[in-house]
């Protein structure tokens, strides 16, 4: 597997310190790593077992905004798919650096959608070596649920955690009185989730800016035509009605994650610079939320580019992922929303580590040799 310069900026640049033995090598660490490639963004995260949790040792995330006309073309495109495939070299070169014992690489929306998906899959593998898998809908709002399981409020009835993509958003009602709630690796199962409903609608941040361009300014009227468009899609849905008494009760909360919702809550901070551990985990109120979303409405463009905590990448897709909250909140009230810099590579995280149990070694002592790394798996 190959490097591979980039010239575009990093989205959020999240690398940790390399750590290192006295001759400056990278330690012999027990690394496993997480790949992310969405319609929006590329991301992957590398870490090692940490007690009940895991220590990350490498981040790295690049806005390759694969799914760019896809929803006109049904295609991805040429230029789009070359922007993915530079980020893909890099992660592909980090993970073989950090000897990485076990790795699952993902892609989402838009390799689901998209009519050569299966094409460019194979062209990454060759070029890569990288086995990207297309995950399901439903397994992409299981890992999102699981990225997110420490930031569970367990005094509430219920949450809905909503996953904003690029190409799609999901959401998945939780029970928090159900079981299968633990953060510990090692008896986690994304399949015992009290997941109670699971939603997937093919509209992300990506697609709903390009159902509705901006023109030259912003307006209350542009916005809430998005809005709108969100909710006809989620209204019909009623499997989740169930739990709506606990949501019009105000004993549930949300979480959302997502790199614009992320962006509204550095704006509600005041943020000079984006500060992810100031961001993972923030409460916000709706009120909150709206009065961001209401701020960057009033301002122009640049300003909004100008924004340290959107810049030029994300300041004409912020207000779409703006709307999508909005929906959801208009549907499914919550007073508290919580912010999660985090997600699908946590959860896949999650379920790599998960497989070092008991299940494992009693493979060993039948006299299954350890796979060879890296390994790469499928669920």
């Amino acid at each position: 597997m190959g490097g591979g310069a980039v010239t575009a900026p990093l989205d959020r640049p999240d690398t940790e310190a390399a750590p290192r033995a006295r001759d400056g090598a990278l330690t012999d660490q027990v690394c496993y790593g997480a790949l992310d490639l969405g319609t929006n963004n590329c991301r992957l995260l590398i870490a090692t077992p940490n007690g009940k949790s895991f220590r990350v040792v490498e981040a790295y995330s690049r806005i390759v905004r694969l799914g760019e006309g896809l929803s006109q073309t049904g295609r991805l495109s040429e230029v789009a798919m070359e922007r993915a495939m530079a980020a893909l070299k890099v992660s592909a070169e980090k993970v073989r650096r950090r000897r990485v014992v076990k790795l699952k690489a993902i892609a989402t929306q838009a390799c689901r959608s998209a009519e050569n998906g299966p094409e460019f899959i194979a062209r990454v593998a060759e070029e890569t070596g990288l086995k990207l898998q297309i995950i399901t809908p439903k397994e992409e709002a299981q890992l999102s649920v699981a990225g997110c399981l420490n930031l569970l409020d367990h005094t509430a009835d219920a949450a809905l955690v909503v996953d904003v993509g690029g190409g799609s958003t999901e959401l998945s009602w939780v029970d928090m009185k159900g079981g299968g709630l633990d953060a510990d690796p090692a008896r986690f199962a994304a399949g015992k989730l009290p997941i109670k409903a699971w939603l997937s609608i093919p509209i992300g941040v990506v697609t709903l800016a390009e159902q509705f361009p901006e023109g030259e300014a912003a307006t209350q009227a542009w916005f809430r035509a998005m809005v709108e468009r969100v909710k006809s899609e989620l209204a019909a849905f009623r499997h989740a009605d169930p739990m709506r008494p606990v949501f019009d009760a105000d004993r549930a909360h949300l979480i959302g994650t997502s790199g614009a919702i992320t962006s509204l809550a550095g704006m509600h901070l005041g943020l000079r610079r984006y500060d992810r551990s100031r961001v993972d985990g923030i409460w916000m109120t709706r009120a909150e939320c709206e009065a961001s979303a209401d701020l960057l409405l009033n301002l122009s463009p640049k300003a909004r580019a100008d924004q340290p905590c959107i810049g030029p990448d994300r300041s004409d897709l912020v207000l779409a992922g703006a709307a999508i909250l909005q929906a959801v909140q208009e549907l499914w009230p919550c007073t508290r929303v919580r912010v999660a810099d985090r997600g699908l590579r946590e959860g896949i995280l999650m379920s790599l580590m998960s497989e070092r149990g008991p299940s494992r070694r009693r493979k060993r002592r039948r006299g299954r040799r350890p796979a060879e790394r890296p390994r790469e798996t499928a669920q």
